[in-house]
């Protein structure tokens, strides 16, 4: 069989924490940013983890488990 390929613009957009819960950033926050409040320009700078929903289907993706 043959290996498995890597998503590319997966691994370029997701990361693995220690504790194995899947690393995002957050969208919104390309354009249109004068229309958004200070605080809400503050909170989309922080990362966040993928939604359990989601996380099977970003794990294969990667290539994880």
């Amino acid at each position: 069989m043959p290996k498995m390929k890597t998503h590319s613009s997966a691994k370029k957009r997701f990361s693995v924490t220690g504790s194995g819960k899947i690393k995002r950033f957050q969208a919104n926050t390309s354009h249109r940013m004068r229309n958004k409040s200070k605080r809400a320009k503050l909170n989309l700078r922080d990362s966040t983890t993928v939604d359990g929903s989601e996380q099977k289907r970003v794990m294969r993706m990667l290539c994880i488990r």
